[in-house]
This record gives C-alpha cells, sequence and structure tokens, in this order.
C-alpha cells in the first residue's frame, strides 16, 4: 500500500504526514462507519506524547464528527490500551497517533477494528483512494447529524484496572526499574507497579513534547541496563512511545529481548500444561539461538514476516496464544488482540515470582547468536532486492554460513530502507558479511 505499511501511516509531522492527511482520515472513517451503524458511528481517538500528536488528534476529530461520527478521546494513551478499549467496549474502530519509537518530529495513524486488531486491509485501500481524490466525495453532515466529541478518559482508567487484575502473584519486596520512554507509558505503567506492591524505580517518564523516546526506552537499553545495575533492582522493562513494545534487563544487565521473553515465557506455559498446540509464532527476524533452544523443549515455532499485524493474524488463525517479535512486540492473545509492553513486563514478573528465582536464571539456556543489524537508505527498496548481484551475494554467504548462521535482507515496511541482518557464530563474521552486503547495495545506484 502506498501510505500504510505494516504499522500505519508514518512520517515526518506535516511533511511525510500532514494534517490534511489526518483530516481526511478522520473523514473517510468516520463516514464509513457512519454509514456502517446507520448514522450512529463511535470512533475512540487516542495519542502519544509528541508535541504534533495535538494537532493531529484535532484534525482527526474534526474529521470524524464532521463526518457525522463520534469521537472519544482518549487522550494520552497507549496502542494496547486503544485496542483494549475498543474490544472491551461498543466501538466501531480506533484511531492512535504514534510513531511509536521513531524520533518526536515524526508521527503517525495507526487505525484499529471493532476487535481491537490493525485495521484490514480492504479498507486501507479504500481509504488511500480517498486520501488520493482531489475531490471530496464526502458530503459535511449537518444540524442534529454532526457528531460529538466526548472525553473518555475512563477508557484509561479501565485499562489500568484490567491489567492489574490479570496478576495472581503480589509483586511485593521486589524491586522494579521502568523506563518509560518519555511516551505513553509515563501515565500508566507505575500505576500499575505500585498497585501490585513492587518498588517502582522509573526513568524517562516526564514528556515535555520533544522528548519522547530521546536516549530512553527499548531502544536506547543501556540507560537502563546501568540503571538496574547501579540501584541493585532485580529487573527492568523498557517501553517504546506508544508502550507496544517490551525490553527487559535481568538483575546482572542482561539484555532480554522479545526473544528472550518469547523463550521465557513458552517454556513457562509449556510447563503449565497451557501452550496451546504447543506452538509459538515469531518473525523471520527471530534469532537462530531461539529456534535451536525451542528445538531442544520440544516447541513448535512459525515464522511470519516482520509486523506485529502478520504475527497476530497467524497466532489468530492457528488458534496459537503467544507470539512476537524480537524487538519487543509481544502477543499474548489470552489477555491482548496486539502487541502490549506494560502486559508482556507483568507476565515475566509472574515467571519469576512463580519460579522462585532471579531474572538472570530464566534464559541460562539461551545461546543468542551474535546479530548484526545495518539499515541502508535507498530510493527504490523493490528495485534494489531485485539486483542480480545482491541475490548472487546473498547466495554465496547462505552457502558459507549452513546451519550456523543466517542472512536476511528485506524492505522496511514503513520507511524507504533496506535493512541488513547477518546472524553467525562471531560478532567478527557478522560484521565482515553484513559489510560484504551493503558495498553490493551501495553500487546498486539506488543509494541516498
Amino acid at each position: 500500500m502506498k501510505y500504510f505499511g505494516t504499522d500505519g501511516f508514518r512520517g515526518e509531522a506535516n511533511v511525510g504526514l500532514n494534517v490534511y492527511h489526518a483530516f481526511k482520515i478522520g473523514r473517510f472513517i468516520g463516514n464509513y462507519f457512519n454509514k456502517y451503524n446507520n448514522g450512529s458511528g463511535k470512533i475512540v481517538l487516542g495519542k502519544d506524547t509528541r508535541r504534533s500528536s495535538y494537532m493531529f488528534e484535532d484534525a482527526l476529530s474534526a474529521g470524524i464528527t464532521s463526518s457525522g461520527s463520534d469521537c472519544y478521546l482518549l487522550h494520552v494513551t497507549t496502542t494496547p490500551s486503544m485496542s483494549y478499549v475498543i474490544n472491551s467496549g461498543d466501538f466501531d474502530c480506533g484511531i492512535m497517533i504514534t510513531a511509536s519509537h521513531n524520533p518526536f518530529n515524526d508521527n503517525g495513524i495507526k487505525l484499529f477494528n471493532s476487535f481491537g486488531e490493525k485495521m484490514e486491509d480492504s479498507i486501507l485501500e479504500l481509504l488511500e483512494e480517498y486520501i488520493d481524490n482531489d475531490k471530496d466525495t464526502i458530503k459535511l453532515a449537518t444540524g442534529e447529524d454532526i457528531g460529538r466529541t466526548v472525553d473518555y478518559s475512563q477508557g484509561r482508567n479501565s485499562y489500568i484496572a484490567y491489567l492489574i487484575q490479570t496478576v495472581t502473584r503480589s509483586f511485593k519486596h521486589r524491586r522494579v526499574g521502568l523506563d518509560c520512554a518519555n511516551g505513553a507509558a509515563s501515565s500508566i505503567a507505575k500505576s500499575v507497579f505500585d498497585a501490585l506492591g513492587a518498588d517502582t524505580f522509573v526513568i524517562n517518564n516526564k514528556p515535555d513534547g520533544f522528548n519522547i523516546n530521546v536516549n530512553s526506552g527499548s531502544t536506547h537499553i543501556e540507560n537502563l541496563q546501568k540503571f538496574v545495575i547501579d540501584n541493585n533492582l532485580d529487573c527492568g522493562f523498557a517501553f517504546d512511545g506508544d508502550a507496544d513494545r517490551c525490553i527487559g534487563v535481568d538483575n546482572e544487565g542482561k539484555i532480554m529481548d522479545g526473544d528472550s521473553i518469547i523463550y521465557v515465557c513458552s517454556n513457562y506455559l509449556k510447563e503449565h500444561n497451557s501452550l496451546e498446540n504447543n506452538e509459538v509464532v515469531t518473525t523471520i527476524m527471530s534469532n537462530l539461538g531461539l529456534y535451536k533452544a525451542l528445538d531442544r523443549v520440544g516447541i513448535k515455532y512459525v515464522k511470519t514476516s516482520v509486523g506485529d499485524k502478520f504475527v497476530q493474524r497467524e497466532m489468530s488463525e492457528r488458534g496459537d496464544i503467544l507470539g512476537g517479535e524480537q524487538s519487543g512486540h509481544i502477543i499474548f492473545s489470552k489477555y491482548a488482540n496486539t502487541g502490549d509492553g506494560i502486559l508482556t513486563s507483568l507476565r515475566m514478573m509472574e515467571v519469576m515470582i512463580e519460579n522462585k528465582t532471579d531474572f538472570s536464571a530464566l534464559t541460562r539456556d539461551l545461546i543468542i547468536y551474535p546479530q548484526t543489524l545495518e539499515n541502508i537508505k535507498v530510493t527504490e527498496k523493490e528495485k534494489v532486492l531485485e539486483n542480480k548481484e545482491l541475490i548472487k551475494k546473498i547466495k554465496e554467504i547462505e552457502k558459507e554460513l549452513g546451519t550456523e548462521g543466517r542472512v536476511l535482507v528485506r524492505a522496511s515496511g514503513t520507511e524507504k530502507l533496506i535493512r541488513v541482518m547477518i546472524e553467525a557464530k562471531s560478532k567478527d563474521l557478522c560484521d565482515k558479511y553484513a559489510g560484504e552486503i551493503i558495498h553490493v547495495i551501495e553500487n546498486t545506484g539506488y543509494v541516498k
């Protein structure tokens, strides 16, 4: 699709994604669900802490109400809370304003269906046609048909209460660090852990509109690692801007990414005869070490394209209850229909407490292969991937690595980037092979 990639419509605020786009998205969605519900469309709207999120909130709200639907404002909240509110309430769809882990000058718009899942492609395709149409084919509502804007902050409070009641163990005497990335988790995460009895230590929870993800959160995990060690904490959890990701840090300061979390939680569920189909869903970006570890304990796995929406769809089709991405999008379908960073941290806490061990012991049998990840800005993603020399080089490296490594070269779903990932027995090998592939890409003529 032209605008909506794997995780919504994203771009620099008022450059790649502007206020007119937002208004038209609101117009289309408001009209579509107003017609669908015979003049009573109900749409819930949330945002992260970026300065531009307030501007996009106004534009979307105006578009929705001018098309006759009602707009329920969650204000600053997390993406998973949006999904929860839609699924637990009588809403037609939801819109989340966020660019996730991107810097503050970017923003994005994510759309969710009435089940709290990513919006169907068929509707997004119609929406894109409307965005590109110079003529506005939707009539403005008038009189009593104009929609209402409703303050619905109670929805966020209901989500907090829901998170707390999913936990069956007290966190008393557990020293936990939280990095809220100066994002949406700032208004939710600490209150949840406090209510469960934890001694909660929080960093990066004072958003000012510009500091979201700046040297903080799941993409700058080194800060939480130091914080955990310096304060002698039992563990730590870092979220991204909209808190649909979680990266953990154990008591020794070691990173626990999405692969580690899937390994720990799948083992726990299997031991308790609760891992449906004895299977988890991963993406092609998951580490080779995860697959070898799952093989050793007899847990099956499925691989999807990158993007939590693909993970969720596969889980739904197969009836699996656990899946996710290396980046920290973890889906527990018993509790949620989308990745939820705070929910993930709660599940990890329960595993630690139930096993009566420290965090570091949970991953001692998991050996993660060294990995090199590089992003190359390009002008034509598809043409780069079709390059014959690149295809030849990838095959050469795959042959040399055999079963002790992996090569993955793919296009980003949200940006004009080619992502290169190499896994091997040593970091030196990873860097060597990544350098060879990047050299070939640079010679295609499509690198910015």
